[in-house]
This record gives structure tokens, C-alpha cells and sequence, in this order.
């Protein structure tokens, strides 16, 4: 893995606002992978790392639902590896409150006679979703997120992307960036969005993986 990539445990303490403790009884509970502790011979001896934007990500998840008043045991099960079913038919998304009604009608659109939908197309509807509900994009913009985000899954499934939505003299343009890239946009463009894609797989799966009707 590209050091670049990493953040030490130190770095990590620091920018997440955690004790060594919690970490470790996180790790105890499940909540971290042993995997993700990536052990590195530095200049001063052996340090521990993580891989940046997964552990980041996670991190924020954790704590999110810690101020719901989600016991560690809830987090683990959802934040858990538990593989997903490869297709999901538009009743198994209502049920779970994955996206919204609009959302999928959108989608659905410009897939006539959609009947399943595999977890990168489910992304898109997502990602858009929550552009829709945030009020950062309007109906077209949504279309174009999801045409995005479906052309650069291969990419987004592999790498720690970022989606954004730009938009200069009322022309909105969607691209996918690299998590770690700073952005910077010719004048008169604005970032009207940037949405961490990580956070969205993660909170998918979360809603996906609950009971019909949670």
C-alpha cells in the first residue's frame, strides 16, 4: 500500500478525537478488521497505520451512531463484513429505507423495465439521494451524478473517491477525484457538493443489511 495512503495511529488519535482505549476496545469488539492495523518499520522503530480514508470513514460511522446511543455490540453487527446478496429487487430498498421513492424513479428512467438492482447501481441512486434530499441538486443534476457514478464504478469500487458536483453559470458538471485530491476549479466554478463515497458504501450496506421495515 502507498504510504500516502496510511495514517499512523498517532495522526489518527489526533484528527479523530479519540483515546488509545477506544481504539483498542473498538478493535476487541469487531469493529476495526485486525487487518486494517498495518504494522510499518519507521525511523524510529516499528509504528502502526492504517489505510486512510476506510479507517476515516469507519471512525465517523462508529461515532455517529455512538451519539444515537447505539450500543458497540449494535455497531459491530452493523458495520460487520456479513456479505450482501448480489442483486436487490426495488421492494427489498423500500423496505430497508435504502433511497427514496424519487430517487429510484429517476433511476428507473433511464433504465425502462428495471426489476433488479445490483449494489453500484444502488450507489448511484444513493449518492444522488442524498444530493436530492440535501437541496445541492436539482432533478437533472441527480441524472448526472448517476450516470457518473455508474460509469466510474470500477474505479470507485477499487479506490477511495470522492463525488463532486460542480456547477459554473448554471452548467452543473459531476466527476469522481481521488479522496486524498485537493480540488481546485477555474474562476467562476463552484464545488456545489462533495460527497464522500467511502461514507455512502458504508452507510448502503448498514441500511441494506437491516431487517424489511427497520
Amino acid at each position: 500500500m502507498d504510504p500516502a495512503d496510511l495514517i499512523s495511529k498517532k495522526d489518527l488519535l489526533l484528527q479523530a478525537g479519540i483515546s488509545y482505549g477506544q481504539l483498542y476496545r473498538w478493535k476487541r469488539k469487531g469493529l476495526i478488521p485486525e487487518d486494517w492495523f498495518v504494522r510499518r518499520s519507521t525511523f524510529t522503530g516499528q509504528e502502526t497505520f492504517f489505510p486512510r480514508e476506510k479507517m476515516l470513514a469507519r471512525v465517523e460511522r462508529i461515532l455517529s451512531m455512538k451519539d444515537e446511543d447505539h450500543s458497540l455490540d449494535d455497531i459491530a453487527e452493523a458495520v460487520s463484513p456479513m456479505p450482501l446478496p448480489d442483486t436487490f429487487t426495488r421492494a427489498d430498498v423500500e423496505a430497508r429505507s435504502a433511497a427514496s421513492f424519487s430517487a429510484l424513479d429517476l433511476f428507473a428512467e433511464a433504465h425502462p423495465g428495471i426489476t433488479e438492482y445490483r449494489f453500484q447501481e444502488l450507489l448511484a441512486v444513493a449518492a444522488a439521494d442524498e444530493l436530492l434530499r440535501s437541496g445541492d441538486a436539482g432533478t437533472d443534476e441527480a441524472r448526472a451524478v448517476m450516470a457518473t457514478l455508474e460509469a466510474g464504478w470500477v474505479v470507485a469500487e477499487k479506490t477511495s473517491m470522492d463525488l463532486v458536483l460542480l456547477r459554473k453559470m448554471g452548467v452543473s458538471t459531476a466527476l469522481l477525484v481521488s479522496s486524498a485530491t485537493e480540488l481546485v476549479v477555474e474562476s467562476g466554478a463552484r464545488v456545489v457538493a462533495r460527497v464522500s463515497l467511502p461514507s455512502v458504501i458504508e452507510g448502503l450496506k448498514t441500511r441494506l443489511r437491516k431487517p424489511e421495515g427497520e
